[in-house]
């Protein structure tokens, strides 16, 4: 059986993609640890969970820091190698989610001869704020020779392409952050009011409080926010204020997946001012698509493109409040034909082009090559 170890930079408690990727490696027969670092020593050092295991690095980090967690990212790259050069017979394939696990990935894969896979999430060098222009230059340097030194690199859209340019990779795949197939059921339906919903990373480049400020004006719907993050806090003070809002912290995939069912519309609108928002491919564009549901983005984000191109959503000024209420004002005034109209459309493209099976296929591919 060949082994693969994933490694990414949290601790796994969720992370969408990576328990995705890894569950279906495990159901495709081959044997699946994912390494995660726990930043802040609360969660099991080890679970099992069924078609793979997660095993983590109790390292001292914190989130959203830049330059200021930079000591604990090189104290956790030292205990990442040691961690694969102790372990190096119990795994054939690396698989490092971005560039703060791959530099460890790349000496193991010189010193030991591992196979890599390198699977960029989100650009780096486009990631990290507040750096200056030649380290960013230098960041950017070092993830392109990454690229062109794994034996394979996964992006998350076909956009990204543009974003990695100079880059040389052996292999290139996509795999969309596509959710696995979900059906809602008689426990978990719509309310009759109308509801906005959001679940995800909880900061202020995420349009949160801008749609807090829309949905202050409209008591007659309903706001459901769940999540974590750097601005969590202070979102959940925001939210617990409101009499017509609900706040659901930090949840398992699944239980999102079931929150979606109550959902009307779902907005994930991104600030544009961050490099790599202007390549984002989010969950919940897909996610939007699986449950036939309307998408609210931002204008120049990855993702307007795809809403734009298949019209399940619409597209707005990052900021701007007018323009988010409108959207919000139009979707609630759809009748029940036009709602049942577009969520059939919008199944049918993402069963057509974007579904997970699809996703899998290209993943198990990639490893049964090696």
């Amino acid at each position: 059986m060949r082994s693969v170890v994933i490694i990414r930079s949290n601790a796994i408690s969720p992370d969408v993609r990576v328990e995705k990727e890894a569950y279906t490696l495990g159901c495709a027969g081959f044997d699946v640890l994912v390494l995660g670092w726990d930043r802040e020593f609360q969660f099991p050092e080890r679970e099992d969970r069924g078609a793979f295991r997660i095993r983590r690095l109790r390292v001292r980090g914190s989130y959203g820091k830049g330059l200021r967690n930079a000591f604990n990212i090189i104290v956790w790259s030292i205990a990442l190698f040691i961690w694969l050069a102790r372990n190096r017979n119990s795994f054939s394939i690396i698989h490092a989610c971005d560039f703060d696990t791959v530099i460890p990935a790349l000496l193991c894969k010189f010193v030991f001869r591992k196979k890599l896979v390198y699977d960029i999430f989100d650009f780096y060098s486009d990631r990290v704020r507040g750096i200056p222009v030649f380290l960013r230059s230098m960041l950017r340097r070092a993830e392109i020779w990454a690229i062109s030194t794994a034996d394979a690199t996964i992006i998350a859209d076909e956009y990204r392409i543009t974003q990695i340019d100079g880059a040389k990779p052996k292999r290139l795949i996509v795999v969309y952050n596509s959710p696995p197939n979900f059906e809602c059921n008689s426990e978990n339906v719509k309310v009759h009011q109308f509801t906005v919903g959001y679940v995800g990373l909880l900061s202020k480049t995420r349009g949160i409080f801008e749609m807090i400020r829309v949905i202050k004006l409209h008591p007659e719907w309903k706001l459901v926010i769940g999540g974590f993050g750097p601005d969590e806090d202070k979102v959940k003070s925001l939210i617990e204020k409101l009499p017509n809002a609900r706040f659901i912290g930090r949840v398992s995939y699944t239980e999102a997946l079931k929150t979606y069912c109550e959902f009307d519309v779902i907005f994930a609108t991104y600030d544009p001012s961050v490099p790599n928002n202007r390549y984002s491919s989010a969950n919940k564009l897909f996610e939007a698509m699986m449950f036939g549901l309307p998408i609210i983005v931002a204008a120049n984000t990855g993702m307007d493109k795809l809403v734009q191109q298949h019209k399940i959503g619409f597209v707005v000024e990052y900021g701007n409040v007018e323009d988010l209420e409108k959207a919000l004002m139009e979707i609630a005034n759809w009748d029940p034909g036009k709602r049942s109209a577009f969520a059939e459309m919008s199944k049918g493209i993402f069963k057509a082009y974007y579904a997970w099976e699809i996703m899998e296929q290209r993943l198990i591919d990639l490893y049964l090559s090696f």
